[in-house]
């Protein structure tokens, strides 16, 4: 009979030292080691396997499950004698079900002796079982298997696989679009977290580190696409970018007086002054329309402003502005369409600053996860006052251009817009 694994799963038939999937739910990972692991010990003599993670209480919390429903479906029902504690092959081969929490360096010896290691859950994963279970499994040829959907950045097992290089560590993130098989219940689920709950939807289905919810800065926000009425107009917004940071620009819409919908986004780092004029012309009609840039660089306004992009602005900048342009954003309906995955990113992770020894969430944002977000501030800044939304009809004093402006260029008058 075939047996199909995803595409994404190919390289990992190759042998490698540490091997880790790690994404969202239906993915369809922990089912693709599982078939691997079968079909290894059914065609291996003498292969021998140890499933483990951080606890089991009992061999229900265990793979052990998923791995008979693998046997079965492949087949090989007769091939396998099942007991209650572990799965034995005809060839000798065997599969053990261990928790690490109540092993010691003594009593993992035991393992010594064995082929494979696959740490489900390994999100879970404390450093001391890593450390004792790495130089346990040594045979040659050995190897050692994670699938985890990550919890924290911090994590031992996201440290290990995701921060370091190493021709060792095979690592891969899989999400359920990775899955020909995703079955529709799934998806159903999927769209109503998608629709309902952002934060939710980024981390149990795309993969993404779980946000503090209770620090989150920002919780009335969805992912979605919208029809522009004829009668809106765009709004811009730039940030610039550093060395290490990215220069972000987006493309917003008042809908109305609840609903601010970001449809375009442009993230890059390491941008050129030179190059920024192309770079922000990415963003669809950022060259007609007027945009509001961070004040901070009045040098690379001006540069932008004398090389396609006359009407663009210093944004007003000061003691209480980002907290009043929270504030505002905090006050809408924000939707964010697919196409801006920067902006979604960074709406899941900003947060604010938590105490290091009491775990308080203190009233002061993190300065990180936030170029975009700047950007969006900067662009919605003249329709509100100390976070609320400003009268259709209110006038509104334009700045004139900072003083080492070229006296030739004027500041953008774009009052009609309120």
């Amino acid at each position: 009979m075939a047996i199909e694994f995803p595409d994404y799963y190919r390289p990992f038939f190759n042998p490698c030292r540490f091997k880790g999937l790690y994404g969202g739910r239906g993915s369809g990972k922990s089912h693709c080691f599982a078939g691997h692991l079968v079909l290894r010990a059914a065609s291996e003599d003498g292969f021998r396997a140890v499933c483990v993670r951080e606890v089991q209480i009992s061999i229900k919390d265990s793979v052990k499950q998923l791995i008979e429903d693998k046997i079965a479906s492949y087949g090989l029902s007769g091939f396998f004698s099942i007991t209650e504690t572990e799965i034995v092959g005809r060839n000798d081969s065997r599969i053990i079900f261990r928790g690490m929490q109540n092993h010691t360096a003594a009593s993992i010896k035991s393992l010594e002796g064995y082929d494979l290691a696959w740490i489900e859950e390994a999100q879970t994963i404390s450093a001391r079982s890593l450390e004792l279970l790495t130089p346990t499994i040594r045979k040659p040829g050995s190897e050692i298997w994670a699938s985890w959907n990550p919890e924290n950045e911090n994590d031992p097992i996201d440290q290990f696989f995701r921060h370091q290089d190493s021709p060792d560590i095979l690592a891969a993130q899989v999400n359920w679009d990775g899955n020909p098989w995703f079955p529709e219940e799934l998806r159903r689920d999927m769209e109503r977290d998608k629709a309902r709950d952002p934060d939710k939807w980024l981390h149990v289905w795309q993969g993404h580190y779980r946000a503090l919810s209770e620090a989150r800065v920002f919780r009335n926000w969805r992912v979605d696409t919208l029809s522009v009425p004829d009668r809106c107009i765009p709004r811009y917004g730039v940030d610039w970018g550093f060395a290490k940071d990215p220069t972000a620009a987006v493309r917003c819409w008042l809908v109305d007086d609840r609903t601010l919908y970001v449809d375009a986004e442009a993230f890059e780092v390491g941008v050129p002054t030179e190059a920024l004029p192309v770079f922000l012309a990415r963003v669809t009609g950022i060259r007609d329309w007027a945009s509001a840039a961070d004040s901070a660089r009045p040098e690379t306004i001006d540069y932008c402003r004398r090389h396609g992009l006359p009407k663009m602005r210093p944004a007003k900048k000061g003691k209480g502005s980002v907290e009043d342009g929270i504030s505002f954003l905090q006050g809408l309906d924000v939707v964010i369409d697919p196409a801006c995955a920067n902006l979604i990113r960074e709406f899941g992770s900003y947060a604010y600053q938590t105490d290091k020894r009491t775990g308080e969430i203190v009233p002061k944002v993190e300065d990180a996860n936030n170029h975009g977000i700047d950007a969006l501030r900067y662009a919605v800044e003249r329709l509100h006052r100390k976070g609320r939304l400003l009268p259709a009809d209110r006038p509104v004093t334009v700045p004139s251009a900072p003083p080492d402006y070229r006296p030739h260029v004027e500041a953008a008058n774009d009052d009609w817009m309120l």
